[in-house]
């Protein structure tokens, strides 16, 4: 896909569709940066995986987006390849709270949830806009950002109000970032629907996850339930040159399942 060893970033990439991100681009000789903010024990694991995949470099940085210090160190480890191709603003948080509980949200949650995930892509994005910048001079072809957003953020449902906000913030913000940052960079976002990664049984139980799993894949057009490989392909699509005329899209990745609302 790239004709060149891209450097790239991926933000939440120790478990689930950040790791399923990072491997795929490990398979084009990538170098990368890892980014987790507890789990290190799967940062490292995934960054063996890609490795073995055949990633020419891994770095893993331990660092919580929604610090602005913590966002330029993460963008830091990609200093020393002089570049950065790619960035995947991947991280995200919740809380798993009815809608109708509007007791469930505190303000301290809100702003926690917004911090991850619509601060943090701001964050990230500023911090490393000088090496974008530097891959479109060498390359003579814009970067890319990819932002991991949510179908919640379009159609105000998912795992809680504050979340879904979030998202929503996210989509509205690239636009704006793909306008104020052309010709040189380009910035769109990707709005799954329900993936099937470890996220929801974290969330709700393995039970209920697999409930969720199953009812997902009955309801949906295509009559399956997303995996992490799947949203994964279409991320890795909008980093590449073959999306050189896109930005400033938000792309819905559900199976189909906003043709029923």
């Amino acid at each position: 896909m790239w004709k060149n060893n891209l450097c790239a970033v991926v933000t939440g990439s120790a478990s689930g569709l950040g790791a399923a991100i990072a491997h795929l681009l490990a398979k084009d000789r990538a170098n990368i940066v890892i980014n987790y903010s507890k789990s290190q024990n799967e940062a490292e694991a995934t960054a063996n995986a890609c490795l073995d995949a055949g990633a020419a470099n891994v770095a893993v940085v331990q660092g919580d987006v929604s610090y602005d210090e913590d966002c330029r160190k993460i963008v830091a480890a990609a200093a020393p390849w002089g570049r950065i191709d790619v960035l995947v603003n991947n991280a995200g948080t919740t809380k798993h709270v009815s809608h109708d509980d509007l007791d469930g949200l505190s303000s301290d949650d809100f702003q926690r949830i917004y911090a991850v995930n619509a601060i943090g892509p701001y964050q990230m994005i500023r911090a490393a806009r000088s090496l974008l910048e530097t891959s479109t001079k060498i390359w003579r072809r814009p970067s890319a950002v990819v932002n991991v957003s949510s179908v919640a953020g379009i159609n105000g449902d998912g795992s809680s109000v504050a979340y879904s906000a979030s998202k929503g913030a996210l989509n509205a913000m690239t636009p704006s970032l793909a306008r104020a940052l052309a010709p040189a960079i380009r910035v769109n976002t990707v709005c799954p629907g329900y993936i099937d990664t470890p996220w929801y049984i974290k969330g709700r139980g393995e039970l209920k996850a697999r409930q969720v799993r199953d009812a997902v894949a009955a309801r949906a057009p295509l009559k399956i339930a997303s995996s992490a490989e799947d949203v994964a392909q279409l991320v890795c699509f909008l980093a590449s040159p073959l999306s050189s005329n896109m930005t400033g899209e938000c792309v819905r990745a559900d199976a189909g399942l906003h043709l029923l609302l």
